[in-house]
């Protein structure tokens, strides 16, 4: 996530044997012949002697490092103006000492590689670079985007730029984030319908399985397993990383839930309702979830396969009606399952993840609506529900 490149380094000036300087006339002294020439040395006689060649320089791809020969490349050549980057912390504190130095065609990855082969530590993935905020003025500070040009973000006729540096910890891919917290889910909840793990709960008794928990199990095991092949084959993302203390948070969130809803689906004393009602919560359900899996499809068609595109107006579909069709889809397919379930912990679930979506969804559709403006040749976001219709 580097080619090699190597770098003739064409101004060393081979040292050779120096003539002698002395004033009185003496006879051109016969050269030694050279290691390993089979050519015989020429006559004491001759004018001058012959001027030898400096042995080639022979260049490999392990004199340099790979990213440090990349590294070289940007910087700007003698005599030539570049650009100075000083790099400091929130606190002020200069983080790579003494700047950098980089072409004035550098690009804001450019810098990233730079601080990296200087500090070691902190790879593209971990910074955040802004601007610095001016004195007296609040907001947020303007983050550095890694495909722009360096110069984008200079005064005019200024060779120089200061950036503010955040470590944001160590990364991890969002794919490997999605796949370990959709695992456990995946995992616990068959755990609870097949394992006797009520034994250790004080039920010694014969259980007996309703055919509502079977397809609760049915139902469950299909979300988490279609969740994780959308994560492989069908999201494109548009941050490659995510910190990795998002894993365990992530994961407390979903194996907990997880267990918590599995216990009470599956308890021994569980109480089945009707079997009307149990096929319109499932049936509406897998409805949602087909639903849902074609918004994915259609939020994928707006990004390139690098995950950039920026933002877009999603059309089609449900997203013609709500902004986020596909948080919709998630959540009435999670209304489905409760009313065919019909447990505390079900409902509990709900509630919380509702609320996490609609949060995104409202900060989302902000965005769009502030974005799309249909000023200086902007299209104007059309009137659309947020998430809930025909609640919110």
């Amino acid at each position: 996530m580097d080619p090699v490149h190597t770098k003739k380094l064409s101004h060393i000036t081979p040292v050779g044997p120096t003539p002698p300087t002395c004033t009185r006339a003496h006879p051109a002294p016969a050269p030694r012949r050279a290691a390993g020439s089979n050519t015989p040395p020429p006559s004491v006689h001759s004018p001058s002697p012959p001027r030898l060649s400096p042995p080639p320089l022979h260049t490999s791809s392990s004199a340099t490092p790979p990213r440090l020969a990349s590294l070289l490349l940007l910087l700007p050549p003698a005599g030539v103006g570049g650009m100075k980057v000083t790099v400091v912390s929130r606190s002020g504190r200069e983080v790579v000492k003494g700047g950098i130095d980089l072409k004035d065609s550098a690009k804001v990855a450019d810098l990233q590689e730079a601080i990296h082969a200087r500090t070691k530590k902190y790879y593209p993935a971990r910074q955040r670079l802004t601007l610095p905020l001016q004195p007296g003025k609040g907001g947020k500070p303007v983050v550095l985007n890694p495909k722009a040009s360096l110069s984008e973000y200079c005064e005019k006729g200024s060779g120089s730029l200061t950036v503010v540096f955040k470590d944001l910890g160590p990364q991890v891919y969002y794919s490997t984030l999605f796949f370990f917290e959709y695992l456990g889910p995946l995992i616990i909840y068959p755990m609870f319908y097949y394992l006797p793990v009520y034994k250790f709960f004080g039920y010694e008794g014969e259980r007996v399985i309703h055919p509502v928990q079977t397809y609760a199990m049915y139902y469950w095991c299909f979300h988490y397993f279609k969740r994780i092949m959308e994560t492989f084959f069908v999201h494109r993302f548009s941050h490659a990383t995510s910190p990795l203390s998002n894993v365990f948070r992530n994961c407390a969130y979903y194996w907990t839930f997880g267990a918590y809803i599995a216990y009470y689906c599956n308890h021994p004393l569980y109480t089945p309702v009707s079997e009307l009602q149990m096929k319109i919560g499932f049936g509406f359900g897998i409805i949602c979830q087909i639903a849902n899996f074609y918004c994915h499809i259609l939020l994928r068609n707006l990004r390139s396969p690098s995950g950039s595109g920026g933002y877009q107006i999603p059309r089609g579909f449900l997203f013609n009606i709500v902004t986020c069709a596909n948080y919709t889809t998630e959540i009435y397919q999670w209304v489905g399952f409760n009313i065919a379930t019909q447990t505390v912990a079900g409902y509990i679930f709900l509630v919380v993840a509702a609320s996490i979506m609609t949060n995104w969804a409202l900060g989302k559709h902000s965005r769009l609506k502030k974005l799309f403006d249909g000023k200086d040749g902007r299209p104007k976001y059309p009137r659309r529900w947020v998430i809930l219709p025909p609640f919110l």
